[in-house]
């Protein structure tokens, strides 16, 4: 395939509006000979005559004349396009933000998305991502960027903003024998049978999730695994199964089948952030966690007003 002749059709548009090569080569910032070069090139390469030069006027032939009406508009788009690239690059590049999600994206989330779409004028995908694979669809570039349950230990990952820790609490169905209790002790969790994930995640993420053993080394079972926090709600609700789930997911996801209830004496809290591919860290990844920042320290203070 030729190469577009970007710079010959250039010189033709605007020698068609000034009719006259000395305008047209000061317009451009060329000399005369080139304008007049670059015409010619364009001549050849089409096959066909298009302008008309005598000592008098300069003219375009009646096929120049149909070439301009038919390139302009096609030139003019190509122009809006390199502008608009130019117009992303300094905002960051993406023309489409893909944005993962391990459950629920929670309203501090979706109203840091409204100001990014707002203020970068990009447009927004959201995709839910398999709990237990919290990191691959970022890895594999098939989301930009994804909020999931920290932590991360990869330097192939950016962590660019880490929510507040949240305490997590033991979902059991109405009818388990926990389900009436005000608290159960860390010890505790050694009688159930937690739901773990399904996925490729670490066991460094996997045991964050599910811790294999009490404080005091005693084993905690986890006989059943999920991809995603709906469907294990589904278990607990009809099984014997429980599932540590974080409070702001459970706030969000009452309902009368299941209960939650308050472990206490488990250190380790849950924790969610926004990562991204360190290699691809762009200027609009940044804007959005300081949007999600923002937003975070916003819904702190109505939670404490």
């Amino acid at each position: 395939m030729d190469q577009l002749p970007v710079r010959e059709i250039e010189c033709l548009l605007v020698l068609a509006e000034e009719l006259h090569f000395g305008r047209t080569a000061g317009r451009l910032g060329y000399s005369q000979s080139r304008v007049s070069q670059l015409v010619a090139a364009l001549e050849r390469r089409i096959g066909a005559k298009l302008v008309e030069r005598t000592s008098r006027r300069v003219e375009l032939t009646r096929f120049g004349a149909e070439f301009v009406g038919e390139v302009g508009p096609a030139y003019q788009q190509l122009v809006g396009v390199v502008a608009q690239a130019r117009d992303r690059a300094k905002r960051g590049g993406l023309s489409e933000l893909r944005i993962g999600f391990q459950g629920t994206a929670y309203e501090e989330v979706t109203e840091a998305l409204r100001r990014f779409k707002q203020h970068c004028r990009t447009s927004v995908v959201v995709t839910e991502i398999p709990f237990g694979s919290p990191f691959s669809a970022v890895l594999d570039g098939v989301v930009d960027c994804a909020v999931v349950q920290l932590p991360v230990r990869d330097e192939r990952l950016t962590v660019g903003f880490s929510f507040p820790p949240q305490d997590r609490l033991l979902a059991v169905g109405a009818g388990h024998p926990f389900a009436r209790r005000e608290h159960v002790d860390v010890e505790e969790l050694a009688a159930v049978d937690l739901i773990s994930s399904t996925g490729d995640a670490p066991g460094y993420w996997s045991d964050a999730q599910v811790p294999p053993a009490t404080p005091s080394g005693v084993e905690i079972r986890s006989t059943t695994s999920v991809s995603t926090l709906q469907e294990g709600l589904t278990l607990v609700a009809g099984s014997e199964h429980a599932m540590l789930l974080c409070r702001p997911f459970v706030e969000r996801s009452r309902r009368g089948d299941v209960r939650y209830v308050p472990v206490s004496g488990l250190d380790a809290s849950s924790q969610l952030g926004l990562i991204w591919r360190t290699d691809r860290t762009t200027a609009q990844l940044e804007y959005l966690a300081r949007l999600l920042a923002e937003e975070s320290a916003r819904a702190l203070v109505s939670a404490t007003a």
